[in-house]
């Protein structure tokens, strides 16, 4: 049995290693495979990205980069994505960042800053001169009196939801907006975020899939 396999998909070309085999054979296997497939191209003169399929196992960068040097070296080749079944825990924890909310009640009392890594729904109270900063989505059902930023320090693809009428600065991203000089309304369900044109705007919940698709389908298109 081959240990590297060419299949065209829909998306482009994939080739498949077969995880119990050892890299010695994969690449031996390997170099035959793309020997055949480069003297065919030589004739058609086409580009082909190669995505690898890897099964059950992770490559080291040092053994993806041999992988990837090898296939370069051929015409017309070149490598797209390394597909793995497996995720390293820097993906693992990314992923689960990207799904878990950090509930938090606390108070941030004035001078104190508090920052938090991803989502967050905010149940204390900040102070004015407090300030509540996270990388991620604020959802405030707390009471904000002081600064809060979502995006910390400058994506500008983050909300804030909740009530905000009485805080002082509201941030996403490199964005602010001082609310007494624009005032919120006093509702539970304004949503603060960065426009097409850059500039920190307000809208409402019931608008979230005009405002922001993307997080709308992420949590499920329920608004």
């Amino acid at each position: 049995m081959q240990s590297a396999v060419l299949k065209g998909t829909q998306s482009g070309y994939e080739v498949i290693l077969d995880e119990s085999s050892s890299l010695e054979q994969i690449n031996t296997d390997l170099k035959n495979l793309l020997n055949r497939l480069g003297e065919n191209n030589l004739k058609k003169s086409e580009n082909i990205k190669l995505n690898i399929r890897i099964g059950n196992r992770l490559f080291s960068q040092e053994q993806k980069n041999i992988m990837i040097d090898n296939i370069n070296s051929y015409h017309g080749l070149s490598v797209g994505h390394f597909i793995s079944n497996v995720l390293t825990k820097e993906d693992a924890k990314a992923k689960f960042k990207q799904k878990y909310i950090e509930p938090m009640s606390k108070t941030i009392r004035n001078g104190q800053e508090v920052n938090v890594d991803g989502d967050v729904l905010f149940f204390g109270t900040v102070h004015e001169g407090g300030k509540l900063f996270a990388s991620g989505n604020i959802y405030n059902m707390g009471n904000v009196n002081g600064i809060i930023q979502a995006g910390y320090p400058d994506n500008e693809d983050k909300l804030i939801i909740g009530n905000l009428h009485n805080a002082q600065q509201v941030r996403v991203g490199e964005q602010y907006d001082i609310v007494s000089d624009n005032p919120i309304d006093d509702e539970e369900s304004t949503v603060v975020y960065v426009n097409d044109l850059h500039l920190l705007s307000y809208g409402k919940i019931n608008d979230l899939k005009e405002i922001n698709p993307k997080f709308f389908n992420r949590i499920g298109g329920i608004i």
